[in-house]
């Protein structure tokens, strides 16, 4: 009569040889974290990252907005130049809190809202004025140099997820 195993059996062998695969990959694993954790806290300057200026004093932003004006006889160029602090909002801007929030919207939103429309990418052939910005400073500890204008619906739709920040010409 052949030798037969129960089903019970048969899952007792497998659940004790898991338990043997296990032990001999969590023991070693354990060891390791304990030791790594050992060597962050003896050198904890290696394992932190601080930055270095608080981000109050990160977000600040000059703008300098061109527009033209219909005057008697023509156009003349009106420029404006103000500053923006966020987080606390501040500066020279009219409206320094709408416009620090209009900038971490447009942050959390899909693309960098300081980077330029892609070669390429199809806009609408709509002109929004001759007006332009440039936006220079600091936003979340990276450098910003952005330009801005009004030439086609990408670069109305740039310059708009910025509204307030940058002035709303839809008047």
């Amino acid at each position: 009569m052949p030798h037969r195993r129960t089903a019970a059996a048969v899952l007792t062998g497998v659940a004790l040889a898991g338990a043997a695969v296990l032990s001999a990959v969590a023991v070693p694993a354990a060891a390791d974290t304990v030791r790594s954790r050992s060597q962050a806290q003896a050198q904890p300057w290696k394992e932190t990252h601080r930055p270095v200026a608080s981000p109050a004093r990160q977000d600040r932003l000059t703008f300098t907005v061109t527009e033209s004006r219909p005057v008697v006889g023509g156009t003349t160029r009106i420029q404006r130049r103000y500053t923006l602090h966020c987080h606390p909002a501040g500066g020279s801007h009219p409206d320094p809190l709408a416009a620090c929030e209009a900038l971490d919207r447009a942050d959390n939103g899909p693309g960098n809202p300081w980077e330029p429309v892609p070669p390429g990418t199809p806009c609408a052939q709509i002109y929004g004025g001759p007006a332009t910005a440039q936006v220079t400073g600091t936003w979340r500890g990276r450098p910003v140099n952005a330009a801005f204008d009004r030439t086609d619906g990408c670069e109305i739709a740039r310059w708009e997820a910025l509204v307030p920040a940058l002035p709303d010409l839809r008047e």
